[in-house]
């Protein structure tokens, strides 16, 4: 193979050509790495949140960008939305499978980096 040259799904093995444009699981990275996906997935990791929940956890996102994000999660399969029939209705969030598996090197990453920061200063 030539350098450089992009992996055909052959000689990758694998289902999906993620270097090509078309590529859908190119839209499921962008939607993980998006300025809000990424914490949203971190948020859900170790229960599951009701909307407004998540929004106070994570400080400066908008209603509106945190349904946005949560809407691009939910119909990529990496967060699952539950409605109970109450007036108003309930909406919890958690994560799928999926959603787990993507948001474990995630978190992990996170770590690293906090663990590399210096320590905060008391202002």
């Amino acid at each position: 193979m030539k350098e450089g040259a992009q992996l055909t799904q052959a000689e990758a093995g694998h289902r999906y050509e993620v270097f090509h444009t078309d590529c859908p699981a190119r839209d499921v990275v962008d939607h993980v790495t998006s300025r809000w996906g990424i914490w949203v997935l971190i948020s859900l990791r170790s229960n599951d949140l009701r909307f407004y929940e998540l929004r106070d956890s994570i400080q400066g996102i908008s209603e509106k960008m945190l349904a946005q994000a949560l809407r691009a999660l939910v119909n990529d399969g990496l967060v699952r939305r539950e409605v109970e029939p109450t007036t108003p209705p309930q909406v919890t969030y958690g994560l799928t499978e999926f959603g787990k598996e993507v948001g474990e090197p995630l978190t992990d990453l996170f770590q690293r980096i906090t663990r590399r920061l210096p320590p905060r200063s008391q202002e």
